[in-house]
């Protein structure tokens, strides 16, 4: 492949991945604080749920500040699978206590509003990483790209639960929303537990920037200046 389209298509990846994280973490502190106001807990583990992602991605990137990145790998994927079994249990409580009549959701508009840009926001972004992943022939871009996609099939779960609840009176699609995150949190922490993290692309953000350095170097013995 021509150097210069790799290194915009390494561009291209992390500035998707860095909006992506950027974007969590708005959601997170929206979603949170609208559903503690509207006491939905679908909307708080949908919050909780961006959290772990943004917290799990920080985790890779301080892993790959490491001397030894490979060494610091298994310790903390499985910090981001405790995090995600502890999101899971969180939930599920939570949603058998709505269930069961302990807790009483609110319809929350602005639940509703998020949930709707985050399902238009979602799918792009995973659409595009996609893309860009398979004609760079990175296999970690792709995982991340679905990854992606998981977050807009979240969206879609908590937008049907708040919909449900504040035009048909149905309390109970809240609670059942929320036991969906409960189930791709599970789903989301076994995964990191085996091995394959959810944010390993920022562990690729990194080396890609330590790859555009090397051309860089290659670069400057050759004579000749390399431009991004």
């Amino acid at each position: 492949m021509d150097p210069r389209r790799r290194a915009v298509l390494q561009r291209r990846i992390r500035v998707i991945v860095g909006i992506t994280i950027g974007y969590n973490v708005v959601e997170a502190i929206v979603a949170i604080s609208a559903g503690a106001a509207a006491s939905s807990v679908a909307l708080i583990g949908f919050g909780l749920d961006s959290v772990v992602e943004v917290l799990s991605a920080a985790a890779v990137a301080w892993q790959f500040t490491r001397k030894d990145p490979d060494r610091w790998e298994r310790p903390t994927l499985r910090v981001i699978a405790v995090a995600f079994f502890a999101l899971a249990a969180y939930v599920a409580v939570s949603a058998v206590l709505a269930l069961t009549g302990f807790v009483d959701a609110e319809e929350s508009t602005v639940g509703i509003v998020l949930a709707a840009v985050s399902l238009l926001v979602m799918p792009v972004a995973s659409i595009i990483e996609r893309r860009t992943g398979a004609e760079l022939g990175s296999a970690t871009a792709v995982a991340d790209s679905k990854q992606t996609l998981l977050c807009a099939w979240l969206s879609l779960a908590v937008l049907v639960g708040l919909l449900f609840d504040a035009l048909l009176g149905w309390w109970w699609a809240d609670p059942l929303a929320a036991l969906v995150i409960a189930g791709f949190a599970v789903r989301e922490g076994i995964e990191a537990w085996r091995g394959d993290a959810c944010a390993t692309s920022i562990g690729m953000l990194l080396e890609g920037e330590d790859e555009d350095e090397h051309h860089d170097h290659d670069h400057d013995h050759d004579g000749h200046v390399h431009h991004h």
